[in-house]
C-alpha cells in the first residue's frame, strides 16, 4: 500500500512546476538560484560543466511536496563571476550554499549535489552540519574514498588525468561553450547549456580545480569528520571519470544509515542519463 502511494505521490508531483528566479547575496558575490514547488527545502547543486538546469526532471518530480531551489554556482550561467583563483575557494562556495538557505528563510534543507556539487555537498555538511537534513549524492564518492583511489588505484589516477589538465594556469583557454555542452544528449537542452557557458567564466570554472582538487603527489588522506544525517549516494556505473571503487567503505564514515543506489548504463551525468530512476530514487528515499 505504501508503495502505491508513493508512486501516486511522485505521478502528481511529476506534473505542472511554476518556475521562479532569485539571487541570493553571499557576501558580495550575486549567487543564482531557481526555485519550484513548497514543502521542506532541498537544495541542489550542480557540477562541471553543468548548470542549475541539469536538475529540471528532479525539480519537477519534487516539487509537489518540496520547495527545490537549484542554484548556479559561482563563475557559472547568472552567478556572480568574481576574479581570482582564491575567489572559488571550497569555504566560499560552501557560503553560497548557506547564503542561498538564509535567502530563502530556512535554518537547514536536504543537500543534493553533483560532481563538484557533490564535493561541496560532502563538505557543507561536514562543516556546517547544523544546516543539513538529509545528504544526496550523485557520481561524487566520499572524500576519503576518492582520497584512496587517487593514492592507490592506477586506473582512477590514470583517469583523472583531465583534473590536473585543468589545473594548468592556462586551461581555461582551450575550453569554449559548444564543447562543453557536447555531452548533453537532447537538442533542445544543449541549445540552452551553449547559452549559460557562453555566459559563464572558463578561469572560474578551471579554478574549482586549481584551488580545490587534490593535486601530484597523492596521498591518502583520511578525514576524521564524520556525516550525522542519513545519506543517499547514487552512482552511474559507467563513470569514466570518478570509478566506482572508490565508493567502498563509505559506510565506515558515517554515524548514520548509508543507501547506496548504482545504476548500470548510466554515465557521469546519471540525472539526465538515468532522470527518470533518479527522480522515483530520490522521492522514494525521502518519503520513506
Amino acid at each position: 500500500m505504501r508503495i502505491a502511494v508513493l508512486a501516486a505521490a511522485f505521478t502528481l508531483a511529476a506534473s505542472a512546476a511554476e518556475y521562479k528566479d532569485g539571487y541570493a547575496d553571499s557576501n558580495g558575490v550575486k549567487i543564482h538560484y531557481v526555485t519550484t514547488g513548497s514543502g521542506p527545502l532541498v537544495v541542489m547543486i550542480h557540477g562541471f560543466p553543468d548548470f542549475w538546469y541539469t536538475w529540471r526532471d528532479q525539480m519537477e518530480a519534487l516539487s509537489g511536496q518540496y520547495q527545490v531551489a537549484a542554484i548556479d554556482l559561482r563563475g557559472y550561467n547568472l552567478s556572480d563571476k568574481p576574479a581570482g583563483e582564491e575567489n572559488y575557494d571550497m569555504r566560499l562556495l560552501l557560503g553560497d550554499v548557506a547564503a542561498v538557505i538564509k535567502h530563502l528563510g530556512r535554518e537547514k534543507a536536504i543537500i543534493v549535489g553533483h560532481d563538484w556539487g557533490g564535493a561541496i555537498s560532502w563538505q557543507f555538511t561536514f562543516n556546517m552540519p547544523q544546516m543539513v537534513e538529509k545528504l544526496i549524492i550523485l557520481n561524487l564518492p566520499h572524500p576519503n574514498g576518492l582520497s584512496r583511489e587517487l593514492a592507490t588505484s592506477e586506473k582512477q589516477k590514470a583517469n583523472s588525468a583531465y583534473a590536473r589538465r585543468f589545473q594548468q594556469p592556462d586551461s581555461h583557454t582551450k575550453l569554449a561553450a559548444e564543447g562543453l555542452a557536447g555531452w548533453v544528449k537532447d537538442p533542445a537542452a544543449k541549445e540552452k547549456y551553449i547559452e549559460a557557458f557562453k555566459r559563464s567564466d572558463f578561469n572560474a570554472m578551471m579554478s574549482y580545480y586549481r584551488r580545490n582538487y587534490p593535486k601530484e603527489p597523492y596521498e591518502a588522506r583520511i578525514t576524521p569528520q564524520r556525516v550525522k544525517v542519513p545519506v543517499l549516494m547514487i552512482h552511474g556505473l559507467n563513470d569514466t571519470a570518478l570509478l566506482a571503487p572508490a565508493l567502498n567503505n563509505t559506510w565506515e564514515w558515517l554515524d548514520a544509515d548509508l543507501t547506496l543506489v548504482t545504476i548500470p548504463g548510466a554515465g557521469h551525468f546519471v540525472q539526465q542519463d538515468a532522470s527518470k530512476l533518479v527522480s522515483k530514487t530520490i522521492f522514494s528515499w525521502l518519503n520513506r
